[in-house]
């Protein structure tokens, strides 16, 4: 398309400055099972705020925020505050805060205070919620292990049982491009009630300063999906999965009723494990996409060549487990053998998007280090290896923390438990911050 006079080119499509509206030539392509929702015109993100406002008299809206101690100490979670303070929609906004002492928390009460709207921290390492992580424990209800999941699983839980929220939000704390515009997005497709979707995934282009990023989606997954679509055959659960732009985004929302009976695990499997449960518990037409970043940058995990404990080595050993898990769910047999086939198939698939990506990034006077990439496709290609290894070494392992309607069914007023403990601590310190304030 030849560029008019009168119009300038931008990432997207074209700018007309002589009437500011903008013309998006973007992809409106439907690829996949899943309902895809495009950024094609750019609204400005003041309509979308007046929609959702008035959608959100009907069906309250809600964010959950689960985030680290240290974050708050970023560049990126003051960055998100501000934006929400200009957000007239939420309802609620409920904040995970995990590896903080009590002087921590006291501070994070001081730092989420300039929201206007209501919200509470969870103060997750605090006796009142160590309490209640004890009683479920001994029931064998608990989370395993620390981590992000643990995390979102009592922030949907407090969701729950404060009953404030219809249609909640969930993103990341570390994002250091966000704007509100990206949380609008967001929420829309399961705020508006002309929409029947119970859950939307969050989808965006991992381009930031002048480079491709987005390593584990790019070279792990979408590779990996092709090479068990070629070793195992083409199933529903594999093309729903493969039409998903960028499955391990944190940015997702859903209606109150999925969290019931969803069960998400406690380790980096949580995304994949989100989204396979939506599977198996909705129709694919109660499920969508939407495009919510333009630009999306946030912190990056070192690849951990030589640790497979932490950084994208644990992250991708625990996301191929949860892909491997959900298949065995679905009476697909592996073996060691099968493992070393889908190893090596997904070896070859993934050495030819290192080629296709670093075409793109020419193309776009980007850049694309073939060295570092190949080295974090032979991590990958082990870590298949390892995670089949778990897979088989580990066959009692319980992958998935329970539901809350199980956990409700075995502690019944479980709700009223976890709503006295966030409110004690919450009126706890508010009340000494005060008094120290006065002095």
């Amino acid at each position: 398309m030849a560029l008019k006079v009168g119009h300038t080119k931008s990432r997207r499509g074209y700018k007309n400055f002589n009437n500011s509206k903008e013309y998006f030539m973007g992809d409106f392509h439907q690829n996949g099972i899943i309902t895809t929702l495009h950024n094609l015109s750019g609204r400005p993100v003041e309509v979308l705020d007046e929609e959702l406002l008035a959608f959100s008299k009907a069906r309250p809206l809600g964010l959950i925020l689960p985030s680290l101690f240290s974050e708050l100490e970023g560049e990126a979670l003051p960055l998100i505050v501000d934006e929400l303070k200009q957000v007239p929609y939420l309802s609620q906004v409920v904040i995970g805060l995990d590896r903080a002492n009590e002087n921590e928390y006291r501070h994070a009460l001081e730092f989420f205070a300039p929201l206007p709207q209501h919200h509470r921290v969870l103060w997750n390492d605090g006796p009142r919620l160590q309490a209640i992580d004890q009683k479920l424990k001994a029931l064998d209800l608990a989370p395993k292990e620390l981590g992000k999941g643990r995390n979102v699983w009592y922030c949907m839980g407090y969701v729950l049982a404060s009953n404030q929220s219809e249609s909640i939000a969930l993103h990341d704390c570390d994002i250091t491009t966000y704007t509100r515009e990206l949380l609008a997005r967001l929420i829309y497709p399961v705020a508006n009630p002309r929409f029947n979707y119970e859950f939307c995934k969050g989808y965006y282009a991992r381009v930031a300063n002048g480079k491709i990023n987005g390593r584990v989606s790019r070279l792990l997954i979408s590779p990996l999906l092709k090479a068990l679509k070629a070793s195992i055959g083409h199933t529903e659960y594999l093309n729903y999965m493969d039409s998903f732009r960028y499955p391990l985004a944190g940015e997702f929302s859903f209606r109150r009723d999925v969290l019931n009976d969803i069960r998400i695990p406690s380790d980096w499997g949580l995304e994949i494990g989100v989204l396979s449960e939506m599977h198996r518990n909705y129709a694919t037409n109660r499920l969508c996409q939407v495009d919510i970043a333009e630009n999306y940058d946030h912190k990056h995990q070192q690849l951990s060549l030589d640790d497979d404990s932490g950084g994208l080595s644990k992250m991708s050993i625990d996301i191929v487990k949860a892909i491997f898990r959900k298949l065995a769910t679905q009476g697909v047999t592996f073996s060691h053998e099968a493992f070393r086939s889908i190893k090596a198939t997904y070896y070859r698939m993934a050495l030819d998007v290192i080629e296709n990506c670093h075409n793109d990034a020419i193309m776009n006077g980007l850049t694309l280090d073939i060295h570092e990439e190949e080295k974090a496709v032979e991590m990958f290609a082990q870590n298949i290896i390892k995670a089949g290894d778990v897979f088989f070494n580990k066959p009692l392992e319980r992958p998935f923390i329970p539901s809350w309607n199980r956990v409700v069914s075995a502690i019944p007023d479980i709700f009223d438990q976890l709503v006295e403990a966030v409110e004690a601590d919450h009126n706890e310190f508010t009340r000494s911050t005060n008094k120290a304030t006065k002095t």
